[in-house]
This record gives structure tokens, C-alpha cells and sequence, in this order.
């Protein structure tokens, strides 16, 4: 499997070489760079706190050359909005910021924190925009810091962002990005060759809310037959009420050569499908190779165990207990009943960009949960 996709790898990777920096030095505590100086960005996303340690490289400001130090998350369940899911994301959010400070030795003025836009989306869906309020208020409060700027990220800026923080500069006008999420899909491009214009991308379908749907059709019978069955039919509808229209409409196909996923499953698609490119942070697929993978993970899905996958490892120079954590991760994260709906969304929208005349380059990012932090320290720092 690895020697048909080696091609890709040489065409794609160099562009992406700051993502590659991202990753090879995760967790990692000595300084990359000569000259750098080390932020953090903190999030408040809809499942919890996330917060990135970056150095970046003061010699090199305007390529945004970076690592990641640390890359971290606690789950609270901010969108539940309720007083135990509020204290808990107050407390995540003060101990982030404290492992900033004090363990890191980060100054204040280079902590940068943000409230996500599915947060702020959910909070307004609901009139609950007084839980963020009250959640930063609360935060400033507890470090005196009254002034402390808190963004409250909109969906076209967290988009617009993302772009910037996963694609490089050399793929920026011709790569369409695409971030699927537990609760939607969003994404978009610039179409105008400058960083201001972007055009956004929106589906109000995620993995979460596809299996959701699923699920409540089930009618009784909870068998894995009958729930592939109903994603099936979830994304039948919403590929022919909102799928084919939203990519036709963002006038992308012509304009994007590379279409990038990001988001959890194309996580944990890239990590169970190419074990062996652990270490790599983008990795090369064809909407095929998916079409293929989902159908072993409705009818083989023991083999993308940590343990079936490392037995068949027949690398010895591959690290096979990172790649077992690696899989184990996934495997907590992704049941096979998520992993069905997340790889069917995935399917119904690379089919947009499949065409006997035309073949795009399909692309999941594994890191792409840091990608819109990043651009966000950079552009602020």
C-alpha cells in the first residue's frame, strides 16, 4: 500500500514543510530554532479547552515558521451549558493557563485565548450567549487581567484561519480546505489570490450529527447492519439537499487543485489507513482508497485494532509502539459506528471532486486541530 502513494508524497510534502515542522517536534521542550520566541494560543471549543505551545521563529516572521511544543485538550462539554460544564471549562481554562505561565514560563502578552466559532454558533442558537459572557468575565477576573483579550472566533475568520495555519503559502490559491467536524463542516478558499478575501464553505453536517440522524432511525433494531443502512440514507438526503449544491456554489472545482481534509476523522482515517506514515502530517489519499478503507470498516473492522495493525507491520524500522498508541487513540475517539458516519460524509463530499476528466488531489491533515491557533498566534503576536 505504501509504494503506490510514494509519488504523492515527493509532490505534496515539501509544500507542506511547515506543517511537517509542526509535527516532528511535538512535545518537545528544546528550542528548534535559533532565534524564536514560544506563545500559546487557547481555545474554548464546543467539546472542551484545547490549548497550543508553539515557537516560532522570530528570523523567519513572514513564512511563520513553527513547531509545536505542546498540543493539548480537556473535555468539559462547554456546549451543554450548564453549571457543571461551565465550572469545568472555567477550571480547564485556568489550569491551561496556568501550565502557560508557570511551566512553560510563557508572559502574558504572548498567551493568546479565543472562544471558538461552533461555541458562539450553539450559544446563539440557544440565547446562551450569557454563559460566554460570564465564562470570560470570570476568567479575567481570576488573573486580573481585565483587559485580557478574549476573541470571540466568527466561522468565516475560524475558516479563513485555518487556511492559513495548515496550507503553506506555495499551495494557498489553489487548495480548497475542508474541516469536518463532530457538529458541521466548514472550510472555504481564497479565490481573489490575496488572505482577505476567502470564500467560506458551510454543511450543517458533521460526524456526530450524521450518526445522530442515523441513529434515530433505527426504529428498534440497533443492529450495525441497519445503522450502516440509515447513514446511508442520512447521506443520501443531505448530499442531494445540501452537499452538491454547497461545493457548486463556492465555484471551487475549477479554481482547487488540492482539496485538504482536516477535522477528527480525517485523523483517524490517515492514522488507521497508513499506520506507517505516523510521522507523517499530511498524508495523500484517493477517494477510491477510502471507498475501499469504509468497507473494511463495516465488515473487518477487528483488523484496525492497535494490535492486529502492528502485527502486520512488516517494517522493523518503523516504530511500532508509537504507531500502537497511535491506533489505541483512534480507537478511543472513533467507534466503528463513528467511523461509518464520518468516513460516508467524507465519501459523499470527495464525490463532488471525483471526475473522469479532472482528478483533484485528495489530502487528510492530522494535525489540523492546531491549524487556525497557529495562524491566530502568528497573526496577533
Amino acid at each position: 500500500m505504501i509504494m503506490n502513494i510514494k509519488p504523492l508524497l515527493k509532490f505534496f510534502l515539501p509544500a507542506f514543510l511547515f506543517s511537517t515542522l509542526q509535527i516532528s517536534a511535538q512535545n518537545n521542550v528544546t528550542p528548534k530554532f535559533q532565534k524564536s520566541s514560544v506563545y500559546s494560543g487557547i481555545e474554548v471549543g464546543s467539546k472542551g479547552v484545547k490549548m497550543s505551545v508553539l515557537e516560532i521563529d522570530e528570523s523567519a516572521k513572514e513564512n511563520g515558521v513553527y513547531h509545536v511544543i505542546k498540543d493539548t485538550s480537556i473535555n468539559t462539554d462547554f456546549i451543554s451549558f450548564t453549571q457543571p460544564t461551565y465550572l469545568a471549562t472555567l477550571a480547564a481554562l485556568n489550569k491551561l493557563y496556568e501550565i502557560s505561565t508557570k511551566d512553560y514560563k510563557i508572559p502574558p502578552s504572548n498567551i493568546f485565548t479565543a472562544v471558538s466559532s461552533g461555541v458562539n454558533i450553539q450559544a446563539e442558537k440557544e440565547n446562551k450567549k450569557n454563559w460566554i459572557d460570564q465564562l470570560i468575565g470570570a476568567f479575567r477576573f481570576n488573573y486580573n487581567e481585565p483587559e485580557r483579550k478574549v476573541t470571540v472566533i466568527d466561522v468565516v475568520e475560524e475558516a479563513r484561519l485555518s487556511h492559513l495555519g495548515i496550507v503553506p503559502d506555495s499551495r494557498r490559491y489553489n487548495t480548497f480546505l475542508i474541516d469536518i467536524g463532530s457538529g458541521n463542516t466548514k472550510g472555504g478558499y481564497f479565490p481573489y489570490n490575496n488572505t482577505k478575501d476567502f470564500k467560506l464553505f458551510q454543511l450543517t453536517w458533521g460526524t456526530k450529527s450524521t450518526a445522530n440522524a442515523a441513529e434515530k432511525y433505527a426504529n428498534g433494531d440497533n443492529s450495525l447492519g441497519n445503522y450502516d443502512k440509515n447513514v446511508n440514507r442520512v447521506l443520501a438526503g443531505a448530499e442531494q439537499s445540501e452537499i452538491i449544491y454547497a461545493v457548486n456554489a463556492s465555484g471551487s472545482y475549477p479554481l482547487s487543485d488540492n482539496v485538504v481534509f482536516s477535522g477528527g476523522i480525517a485523523w483517524a482515517l490517515a492514522t488507521l489507513m497508513y499506520p506507517e506514515l505516523i510521522d507523517n502530517p499530511v498524508v495523500p489519499v484517493t477517494y477510491d482508497e477510502v471507498l475501499k478503507f469504509n468497507d473494511k470498516i463495516l465488515n473487518s473492522h477487528p483488523t484496525l485494532s492497535d494490535y492486529y495493525i502492528v502485527k502486520t507491520l512488516t517494517d522493523n524500522t518503523l516504530d511500532k509502539e508509537a504507531i500502537g498508541k497511535a491506533v489505541k487513540t483512534v480507537n478511543k475517539v472513533f467507534d466503528q459506528r463513528a467511523l461509518l458516519a464520518g468516513t460516508g460524509l467524507m465519501l459523499k463530499i470527495m464525490r463532488q471532486f471525483t471526475s473522469t476528466q479532472e482528478r483533484k488531489n485528495f489530502y487528510f491533515v492530522k494535525n489540523g486541530a492546531v491549524g487556525w491557533i497557529t495562524a491566530y498566534v502568528n497573526q496577533n503576536k
